[in-house]
């Protein structure tokens, strides 16, 4: 099932790997460098709106490994993917 993610964007919630709280995830040396190595292979994608400080990043295998960084919180996608579930 998809579910929304950010902005106008929609994910499959079979090709999400994890959600991840930007606070806390984001504090660690090997996250920054994760997110430095991906930002070199052009695999981050920010769903963000202008002006809206990002919450969250979900790590996807679609298309390949791809970092989606959300201004939703990690709750918030993780209702929206339970429901989708439901459906």
């Amino acid at each position: 099932m998809y579910f929304h993610a950010g902005q106008d964007f929609v994910l499959n919630t079979r090709n999400v790997i994890g959600v991840f709280d930007l606070d806390t995830a984001g504090a660690s040396r090997r996250t920054e460098e994760y997110f430095r190595s991906a930002e070199d292979n052009g695999a981050v994608v920010d769903l963000c709106t202008p002006g809206n400080l990002p919450k969250s990043f979900l790590v996807t295998d679609f298309p390949d490994e791809t970092i989606y960084i959300s201004q939703l919180s990690p709750a918030a996608l993780k209702k929206r993917a339970e429901k989708a579930e439901l459906k």
